[in-house]
């Protein structure tokens, strides 16, 4: 374990270093006119600021405050301040053309796994699950590992929906919010050393990163399972106990746990054939979004999807994809200089910022441990309920979690888990800077702390 001094020094860079990101990213030099600024602070982030603290005060009205915040800040850009892409309209819908297979995949999975959420919970296999779980905090505990490992390989959205439908039947709907925090932390930890278990680790993979250069941010995420994963499972215990009569006359639908099998199944082949094969047309279709609708509707014969969910799932999911949108617009060019200082305060950017970028920025800027990256951007975002897509999903299943100081109050151990996960992995690793990609720029290389 790190020394309480190196647990200090972490928490007290922590909040610097996430704020100082932002403004030192939009610094570097642009042929694009510079955007308009209060200060050093583009007018853009300002607005962005602005959505995101609207969206955690008004936490009721989700949807309506990230449609209007993006509404704002595209009409914004497209009068006064320049798109990457250019400026004006044409700006817009070249930037548009860029990102559109993000967000296209980015819909198909979230409505996609929510009608496969809904498949598993009817297949009866969350019912029968208590016969193999622990009747006390130690069966929640062993359910967030089971998300943990399901992260691994599977997307982080589906592992947090099929363990947000498991707690559901298994604590009688009545799950606290800091368990819901767990949950979303376990998926985004489980696959942020797994090259297939995040977007941004197969960023990283298809970009030439080695699979045991990211491998490594298990050492963080194996603690901080660990230390959110524990009070998480006591906080529930108290909560709501596991129902250990509740898989009594139980009967499995094989046929609905085949369509789960085959949907999971299909998005794991095609994520891997088309980032390894056709690695070049992996940014032209959204092939995992499409593959996972094609082979749900293949399955239509067998069992009726429960259509109904879509309306609730699609409003979630153009609120994560305003957010997104808007963060995609952000006039950030390049990352401080590489530090294990800045990948720590990329953990908590993440939280309310979109990873993708930050990946791609990281990715071209080079000279970073990618291990800690992929910790840092994959977990950060647990500290917030919209900090990933993973949390955007589960809150569609459980809304009473839509809200910010609800989840800090109530998952408080995640953030904890962050630091100290970090922590573990400079007292243990060190901080290892891999030899830049594809001719990238290296940065300066800082010291590694003795702890």
């Amino acid at each position: 374990m790190p020394s309480l001094p190196t647990v200090r020094r972490l928490c007290a860079l922590a909040l610097p270093i996430a704020l100082s990101v932002a403004p030192c990213a939009w610094a570097a030099s642009t042929p694009l006119p510079e955007p308009p600024a209060i200060g050093t602070i583009p007018v853009d982030f300002i607005l962005f600021a602005l959505t995101l603290a609207c969206v955690a005060i008004f936490h009721h009205h989700t949807l309506k405050v990230a449609v209007i915040g993006l509404a704002v800040i595209t009409i914004f850009k497209i009068l006064l301040s320049p798109f990457p892409e250019g400026a004006g309209v044409s700006g817009f819908a070249a930037h548009l053309a860029h990102e559109w297979v993000l967000l296209a995949n980015l819909l198909g999975l979230l409505l996609g796994f929510a009608l496969l959420s809904k498949h598993f919970e009817a297949s009866q296999v969350p019912a029968w699950l208590p016969k193999l779980l622990p009747d006390d905090w130690k069966g929640a505990f062993l359910l967030l590992v089971m998300i943990f490992v399901l992260s691994s390989f599977l997307d982080n959205i589906a592992a947090a929906l099929i363990g947000g439908t498991i707690a559901g039947v298994v604590f009688r709907r009545k799950v606290h919010i800091g368990f819901l925090a767990a949950i979303v932390a376990a998926s985004n930890a489980g696959g942020s050393g797994s090259v297939v278990g995040d977007t941004t680790t197969t960023m990283m993979w298809i970009d030439g990163v080695s699979p045991l250069s990211v491998l490594e941010a298990y050492i963080a995420a194996s603690l901080a399972l660990v230390l959110f994963g524990i009070p998480a499972s006591i906080q529930q215990q108290r909560y709501s106990p596991i129902t250990k009569d509740a898989s009594a006359n139980v009967r499995i639908d094989y046929a609905r746990v085949f369509i789960v099998a085959a949907m999971l199944i299909t998005a794991i082949v095609v994520n891997v054939v088309v980032n390894v094969k056709y690695n070049a047309w992996s940014d032209r279709f959204p092939f995992i979004g499409a593959a996972v609708w094609v082979a749900l509707l293949a399955c239509v014969p067998l069992r009726r999807p429960h259509w109904e969910e879509l309306p609730g799932a699609f409003k979630g999911s153009i609120f994560l994809l305003s957010l997104v949108l808007a963060a995609s617009m952000m006039p950030v060019h390049k990352l401080p200089d590489a530090s294990w200082h800045v990948a720590l305060g990329l953990g908590f950017v993440s939280a309310v910022f979109d990873n993708i970028p930050l990946t791609a920025l990281a990715l071209s800027q080079g000279g970073y441990d990618w291990g800690y990256i992929a910790f840092a951007v994959g977990f950060g975002g647990s500290m917030i309920w919209f900090g990933s897509s993973a949390g955007v999903a589960l809150t569609n299943q459980f809304p009473e979690a839509k809200s910010v100081f609800a989840w800090l109050r109530g998952g408080w151990h995640v953030a904890v888990a962050y630091v100290l996960g970090f922590a573990l992995m400079l007292a243990v690793h060190g901080w290892s800077p891999d030899p830049p990609l594809h001719g990238a720029p290296s940065a300066p290389v800082a010291a590694t702390p003795q702890a």
